[in-house]
């Protein structure tokens, strides 16, 4: 018989949000996928490769590994490193692996509990099949509701189970046409990963909102190498696959014993989330043909153009702003240097009680240095959600001597919710959205306080067409209902 395993027996502490952190627009996830001709530690593969993208999601990890006959699935909360010890690890290494899937999630639609974790599994005329995914879909609500009036089950309250049930119930087509038919019926901001027993296939939004690359290991002994698929190129780097190309926006693509194939469902209108290359991609990926890494340089040079001031050196607020900062000393001529030290050990741990205790969190992880003493100084970040923490830090650097602080921003103000994979937080929430600059300006405690523009940003980016809903409410894949507006809005 074929089994499905499921080992839920290490409780682990799931990750929480601290003050410093919920200051940010949350992470996405991250999803991870990889086909093997021939067998290897599929296993560690998809550890190491997940474990390169904790950035994306530190609520969750799951990883499922299939041999052709078993499906073996591990996840639980917490980060990679705490759900995956090696007797966990261990029991995903099937002898004969060819298929895995892995995720890190933050959680956007479906509250933080365990069964909410994934990779998300069920039976199904072709198979079991498990699914990991990054993204929002905004009609999630009203696809379910009509398919519990049908007499669907749902074991979960993330909308990757509406995916999921979709592709199950179109029992008259293969799995690939059951995929592509699902696409067609779901709409939002996605990049998913689907396996069964012998196939791996990918999957993006029309819109391209959310990223997907392929790669390919190099192959050894005349055979042919793995293929592997991932939110962000660091991934594959990690499992020592070279990057072959992003996944279109619209396109599936699907891996077996007869190689990688494509299939357009939709006509692409690429609008990737421009936070990718402000803040949630890693330094050294590449998405949709622009480094990360570049593109943050010249948005600090265009801050730099857009909005100069004198001062004596140029700050980064760690690690958010530290190459925009660079770019914006490079442009301007003011010295860089490290005006905030960051506790690499300050980790997310507690949830702070009191706004004195928020604050001396703030502090624990954040002090300033001796750099900014009797110093005008330019504090670079790439972005500010409600503010509080900038706050704070203004405070930080005025404690220690600095003489003028002067805030600059490599986003432009955040006004409107993400509906795409992102939890920026209700829009009432958003100091934007009920703040001009020069109230925030107050609120922080700036001396000055000046954003990029949009024109500014798109020119950094300097890529694709982007979305930019989070600042001007123009939303390219569509809306929810009202009701969808918050993230628990399947706990029905």
């Amino acid at each position: 018989m074929n089994d499905l395993i499921v080992n839920s027996s290490s409780p682990v502490l799931p990750g929480q949000w601290d003050e410093y952190a919920d200051d940010k627009p949350r992470e996405e996830c991250g999803v991870f996928g990889m086909y093997s001709p021939q067998p290897i530690d599929l296993a560690w593969m998809t550890y190491l490769g997940i474990f390169s993208m904790q950035h994306r999601g530190q609520e969750a990890a799951g990883i499922c590994v299939s041999d052709g006959e078993r499906f073996h699935v591990e996840k639980d909360l917490g980060l990679v490193t705490q759900v995956f010890d090696e007797r966990r690890l261990d029991s995903l290494r099937l002898a004969n692996a060819r298929v895995a899937i892995g995720h890190v999630r933050y959680s956007t639609t479906g509250s933080n509990l365990r069964f909410n974790a994934q990779p998300l599994t069920t039976r199904t005329n072709k198979g079991i099949l498990g699914l990991v995914h990054n993204g929002n879909f905004v009609n999630a609500r009203e696809v379910r509701d009509m398919m519990l009036m049908e007499g669907a089950l749902f074991a979960t309250t993330n909308d990757s189970e509406v995916m999921l049930n979709l592709i199950a119930r179109e029992s008259h087509m293969d799995l690939v046409e059951a995929t592509a038919a699902a696409m067609q019926q779901l709409k939002g901001g996605y990049a998913c990963v689907l396996m069964s027993r012998t196939q791996l296939i990918g999957f993006r939004d029309p819109n391209g909102v959310r990223p997907l690359v392929i790669g390919q290991r190099e192959s050894e002994n005349g055979n042919v190498g793995a293929y592997v698929l991932a939110s962000e190129p660091c991934a594959l780097f990690a499992v020592g696959a070279r990057l072959i190309r992003d996944v279109l926006p619209g396109e599936l693509v699907w891996i077996d014993r007869g190689g990688l194939h494509s299939l357009m469902v939709h006509p692409g209108t690429p609008t990737p989330c421009a936070f990718e290359w402000i803040y949630f991609a890693r330094v050294d990926s590449v998405i949709d043909g622009v480094d990360s890494h570049a593109a943050r340089l010249r948005m600090g040079a265009q801050l730099a153009r857009e909005q100069p001031v004198e001062a004596d050196i140029v700050v980064p607020v760690p690690d958010s702003g530290m190459v925009a900062a660079i770019g914006y000393a490079r442009e301007s001529g003011i010295p860089f240097d490290y005006g905030l030290y960051k506790n690499p050990y300050a980790g997310r741990t507690f949830i702070a009680p009191t706004q004195e205790a928020r604050e001396l969190k703030v502090k624990m992880k954040l002090s300033p240095t001796a750099a900014v003493a009797g110093k005008r100084v330019i504090l670079v970040d790439d972005s500010i959600v409600r503010g509080t923490t900038s706050r704070q830090i203004v405070n930080l650097l005025r404690e220690a001597g600095a003489t003028e602080v002067h805030f600059r921003v490599c986003s432009p103000p955040i006004k409107h919710p993400c509906y795409y994979g992102i939890d920026t937080a209700a829009r009432k929430e958003l100091v934007a959205s009920t703040h001009s600059i020069e109230e925030i300006r107050e609120l922080i405690g700036a001396d000055t306080l000046s954003f990029i523009s949009e024109q500014g940003l798109r020119d950094a980016v300097d890529g694709p067409g982007l979305c930019l809903a989070c600042f001007n409410g123009e939303y390219p894949a569509g809306t929810p209902l009202v009701n969808d507006l918050d993230k628990l809005a399947l706990e029905v």
